[in-house]
């Protein structure tokens, strides 16, 4: 006789920020909530990150709900105060992780949702997928990329800041991955570098004198988008003057605007654009085509670089688990989000999936409450008027 599974209230997919934050919100709502994290511990991406990482968001702004940072945190936490406070979180909340449980797909069954695991199958009324917008780097491949004798690695694996001293590196992309490398390597001896920029960055500063200017950001984020895209494009101009003379392409569009529309972050100088500015920092055109010892540009022109960072960002990698019902776009994103469902899917819910102005951390607790109050009205309807 065939098993009969049990139909839990909700299994959240990743135990990162997001999923975290939403599953303290669910079991503080009442729902019983179940969450598989494919890693044997919690902050994995994070510890794979280089050592010299700092948010680029303020620790106010940076918490998880409930739970600030110790006394004394810096104003951009490093990567490890980061990697303690989510596992700090975790064990406030008691949440129920079940580590090294990886999800390869969810099916819709019609009245509730069948969740293939490598540890076998199970079935929940709701289904949230928190498993970030950058779960997998992307690199593009770039014509000839295979024979060039020098190294390409993704900006995810930039490493120690101190590995490029001495060396030719080229960065491709001016996001905010971009802008970290060269902040970083700034700082460096290094023999040259080159900043390759089909478009140019949505580019603020992270402190403006003694005013941190993420802090901001919440008044930032209530603006209408095109009201945001002028106060950032003025504060940009303001701060660092006409960057177009240094030879960065202009933004296709303002920062807020791009920021919904192709989901690009907003990047922070420190220390970056003085570089540009001085000449340490080369701003070149997009790549045409690698050869065997160099980087060929846009214009014709020939740079030889040891290294070659790809900042060209992140994909969600959601396609095997999610691809087939019709929930993703072209890039692979989520077309809802937060709060946000498809009636045809009751029980699919998305977070983490988007940028903010915000940053992730109080994104996450803002798309918590708004999924927990779907969920905890529709498992108690009584809940849901008080």
């Amino acid at each position: 006789m065939e098993q009969l599974v049990a139909v839990e209230p909700v299994i959240v997919i990743g135990a990162g920020a997001a999923g975290l934050a939403v599953a303290q919100a669910l079991i503080k709502a009442g729902v019983a909530t179940a969450i598989l994290e494919r890693e044997s511990r919690l902050a994995e991406p994070w510890r794979r990150r280089h050592e010299q990482l700092h948010l680029n968001t303020h620790r106010d702004l940076s918490a998880l709900p409930g739970l600030a940072y110790p006394k004394g945190t810096p104003a951009f936490p490093h990567r490890d105060v980061v990697i303690r406070h989510m596992n700090d979180f975790h064990e406030a909340n008691r949440l129920p992780v079940e580590f090294g449980v990886s999800v390869e797909a969810v099916m819709f069954t019609g009245d509730h949702w069948a969740v293939r695991t490598s540890a076998g199958s199970r079935l929940a009324r709701h289904v949230v997928v928190a498993t970030g917008r950058d779960r997998e780097p992307f690199t593009p491949q770039w014509k000839g990329m295979q024979a060039f004798a020098g190294r390409i690695v993704h900006s995810a694996d930039f490493g120690d800041a101190q590995a490029y001293a001495g060396k030719k590196v080229l960065v491709v992309g001016a996001g905010n991955s971009g802008f970290d490398a060269l902040n970083h390597l700034s700082g460096i001896d290094t023999s040259a570098v080159w900043l390759s920029a089909r478009s140019g960055p949505a580019l603020l500063p992270k402190r403006i004198g003694k005013i941190a200017v993420h802090r901001l950001s919440p008044l930032m984020a209530r603006l209408p988008p095109r009201v945001a895209d002028v106060v950032m494009a003025a504060t940009q101009r303001l701060v660092f003057g006409d960057l177009t003379k240094f030879g960065m392409p202009p933004a296709p569009a303002g920062g807020a605007s791009r920021l919904m529309s192709d989901y690009t972050a907003i990047a922070a100088d420190d220390g970056a654009v003085d570089a540009i500015k001085s000449g340490r920092i080369v701003v070149v055109p997009g790549i045409r085509e690698f050869t065997r010892d160099g980087v060929i540009l846009a214009d014709g022109s020939l740079i030889a670089p040891d290294i070659v960072i790809a900042a060209t960002g992140y994909r969600t990698g959601l396609e095997r688990m999610v691809g087939n019902l019709g929930v993703l776009d072209e890039k692979g994103v989520p077309l809802f989000n937060g709060g946000q469902d498809d009636p045809k899917l009751p029980g699919l819910w998305f977070t983490g999936m988007r940028p903010s102005i915000r940053g992730c951390f109080a994104n996450a607790a803002i798309l918590a409450k708004a999924i927990a109050r779907r969920i905890a009205g529709a498992t108690h309807p009584s809940s849901a008027s008080r």
